[in-house]
């Protein structure tokens, strides 16, 4: 089969199109034929090295792509509800930049007519990571606010439109005065451009209630780290939450507990990818029981930057690493 194959780590240059041995469907697996894959921040991490695959991925032929729609071409033993042909969107581990990959039966989601392929490609990762870390980690209620750390990316799109359609609050940072318009158009309550303002001043801003300790964000979803700590921990409500799935800004830093202590802050850092099977399992059937019927009928939507062949993976990778797109970027892999 056709496949983006990783042989070495470094720019995008390194994403050439090859072959790949065509999976077969274990048991409790499907194989599914590709139609649309989906690109990630954590793909482009592991291009260059920084992201190994965890435990238990394919170790002969390293594929990028952590989610991908299409149809099921085999289904394997002691997989039940699902047949050939079933229009499918899936949360991978690896391997979506490909013509075929096997998926776990339990990471699957049905694809209904009303949405197409292509935007059920951008969905699954986006909305499992913000259903696992905003509402499952942060327990984000109605009424609070949500700070997202860039809200033009395909999680901070997401983000947006899944915390509003659960009457939370929404204030997210961006890096263009391009980005923040759609952002609030999207439904944002408040953007901030980080270029410019101070985050954590104008988050206590937009949230002040006049009553000075308790201003703040409830829920902080960060893909910063260590550089954005101490200013999330200060920008953060009484009670408020801290949820850590990136590391753009670096591994290491130093936390004030003097600070944390009395205001009763958390902070959680989690990833998707490297989650037990059981544990993807669960948060997709979370997600398939709300918000993935909120996008079947449109009320949630996908935010589709550009869609890509999948011989030209490259090119995706350089767009992401600029900071260019706004929602998701894509590869088209079908053929017909």
């Amino acid at each position: 089969m056709r496949a983006i194959t990783l042989t070495e780590h470094g720019g995008p240059e390194v994403l050439g199109l090859g072959e790949a041995p065509t999976p077969t469907a274990r048991p409790g697996h499907v194989v599914v034929r590709v139609h649309t894959a989906g690109v990630n921040r954590a793909d482009v991490l592991q291009r260059q090295g920084h992201y190994t695959p965890p435990p238990g991925a394919n170790t002969e032929v390293e594929i990028p792509g952590l989610e991908a729609s299409g149809w099921i071409h085999e289904v394997g033993e002691q997989v039940t509800g699902w047949a050939e042909g079933d229009r499918v969107a899936a949360l991978l581990t690896e391997g979506g930049y490909a013509e075929y990959i096997e998926v776990p039966a339990g990471q699957l989601l049905a694809v209904p007519e009303e949405l197409s392929l292509e935007d059920a490609a951008a969905l699954p990762e986006v909305l499992c990571t913000v259903q696992s870390n905003v509402f499952a980690a942060g327990a984000l209620r109605p009424g609070e606010w949500l700070l997202v750390h860039g809200g033009g990316s395909g999680i901070g799109t997401a983000a947006i439109q899944m915390a509003k359609a659960q009457s939370a609050k929404v204030a997210v940072t961006v890096g263009s005065e391009r980005k923040a318009e759609f952002c609030r158009e999207l439904g944002a309550d408040a953007v901030i451009n980080y270029r410019e303002e101070d985050f954590v001043e104008r988050i206590r801003e937009i949230t002040s209630t006049g009553e000075g300790p308790g201003d703040g964000a409830d829920v902080i979803l960060d893909v910063m780290g260590a550089k954005y700590l101490d200013r999330n921990l200060r920008a953060l409500a009484v009670d408020g939450r801290l949820v850590i799935i990136g590391l753009q800004g670096g591994t290491k830093a130093e936390a004030n507990l003097g600070r944390m202590l009395p205001r009763r802050l958390s902070v959680i850092a989690t990833t998707l990818r490297a989650r037990p099977a059981e544990q993807k399992a669960r948060i997709v059937a979370e997600v398939a029981d709300t918000f993935w019927k909120q996008a079947a009928e449109g009320r949630i939507r996908a935010v589709v930057d550009t869609v890509f062949p999948l011989a030209e993976a490259s090119s995706a990778h350089a767009r992401m690493e600029a900071g260019e797109n706004i929602g998701k970027l894509l590869l088209r892999v079908a053929e017909d």
